[in-house]
């Protein structure tokens, strides 16, 4: 019987690999994403036209506190933020939590970047509506489409997670409990939504398509995250599964209008999801099954969770340098060795060529006639895969023998 349950498993996941390999083809073939935004382009255009009256009022209540108080939160749900967050979440014995707010995080940078690809809508004209990007993360952001707004996608899902995560975790727990919670966080979903609009980067239209999308998926979440979270922890052909499925998964992403560093992202999270279920692979019952002791319990007091914070952070920066590093001098060996042309618009200098949208398709689309293929798309890839395995396969040892 155990013979049969596997095999059963296993054409599960041929089969769920086939269907994705199929996707891309008939994607590319019949130019579905294309067809898709014929229909949704120009109706999401004229709604942010029309909402440009409702942001200026808005915006009329500017004030260097308001400034203050939206960048903030807006650096509160940044891509940045999340890169700090996790890896404490990770050495803080909530490996769980981890795990999950990771592979949420990639679903809703996937889901909520591949529409706004796909609708390619423009984000409010500035002027007349002014546009505040204060810091580096905003900059890029603003080079993105618009809908949906993805910090509100991303704090309804995130937000909405967590609140279930502690809800359920906490013994006890009262309708008071619940209340305030649930209070937090609408809260928060409500001024990282209000704050898109009053620094100019969206419309309403904008906002209430990430808070609809993010209501989907989150509810979507709730109910397979455990189901996701055993099978990463102690399925059957994982590593295996997950390498390919990530690899389908680059290709299988909508092409823009223009390039975006949207394809970035999700190439940046799929590399990080790769890396961290290979490494639970190996490392789940030595360093993050559901008894390791959390953060101030006697076990793992505040002055090792700081010492943990201290030796973790340097590690896992020089390991993103030296992969790097590592995968600029890999990936073209690599391309060379089998005759695939490549070009990078980036890492690799001597490969440089003009970026049009036409080069810009050809890394995501696997069925297309093209001349080469970007290997910057490679090189991030496994710069972030290799960077999110040593957060959870290199690092905890180092700790054992630090004693932390």
């Amino acid at each position: 019987m155990g013979s049969i349950a596997l095999w059963s498993i296993a054409l599960c996941q041929v089969f769920f690999l086939s269907a994705l390999l199929l996707w891309n083809v008939v994607a590319s073939h019949f130019n579905v994403t294309h067809k898709l935004r014929s229909l949704t382009q120009q109706w999401v255009t004229q709604r942010v036209t029309a909402d440009t009256p409702f942001i200026l009022q808005i915006q009329s209540f500017q004030h260097p506190f308001l400034d203050a108080l939206f960048t903030g939160l807006s650096g509160v749900v940044s891509v940045t933020f999340y890169t700090a967050f996790l890896p404490l979440l990770f050495w803080s014995g909530h490996c769980k939590l981890a795990r999950q707010m990771t592979l949420l995080m990639a679903f809703c940078d996937y889901l909520g970047n591949s529409v706004k690809d796909v609708v390619s809508a423009p984000r409010p004209s500035s002027p007349p509506v002014r546009r505040l990007t204060a810091t580096k993360d905003e900059e890029e952001n603003a080079l993105e489409y618009g809908f949906p707004s993805s910090h509100t996608l991303n704090t309804v899902c995130l937000a909405g997670y967590l609140l279930h995560y502690v809800l359920y975790s906490v013994d006890n727990r009262g309708a008071t409990q619940a209340l305030a919670g649930v209070t937090v966080a609408c809260l928060l979903v409500g001024l990282v939504s209000l704050g898109r609009i009053y620094l100019g980067m969206h419309s309403v239209v904008d906002v209430l398509g990430g808070l609809v999308i993010g209501l989907v998926i989150l509810a979507f979440w709730l109910i397979v995250n455990e189901y996701m979270d055993n099978f990463i922890v102690s399925g059957q052909n994982v590593s295996s599964f997950w390498t390919t499925f990530s690899f389908l998964l680059l290709f299988a992403y909508p092409t823009p209008e223009r390039p975006t560093p949207s394809f970035e992202y999700h190439t940046s999270f799929n590399g990080v999801v790769l890396g961290m279920v290979i490494g639970f692979q190996q490392t789940y019952l030595q360093f993050h099954h559901e008894a390791i002791q959390h953060i101030c319990s006697p076990q793992l007091s505040v002055r090792v969770f700081v010492g943990r914070v201290l030796v973790g952070i340097p590690a896992i920066i020089l390991v993103k340098f030296c992969s790097k590093a590592l995968a600029k001098w890999m990936l073209p060996v690599v391309a060379n060795t089998l005759g695939i042309p490549i070009r990078s618009s980036r890492y690799i200098p001597q490969l440089n060529s003009s970026a049009s949208v036409e080069d810009y398709e050809s890394q995501k689309i696997l069925f297309s006639p093209r001349d080469s293929f970007d290997v910057d798309t490679g090189i991030r890839f496994l710069q972030y895969a290799i960077l999110a395995w040593s957060l959870v396969d290199l690092v905890p040892p180092l700790f054992s023998l630090l004693r932390l």
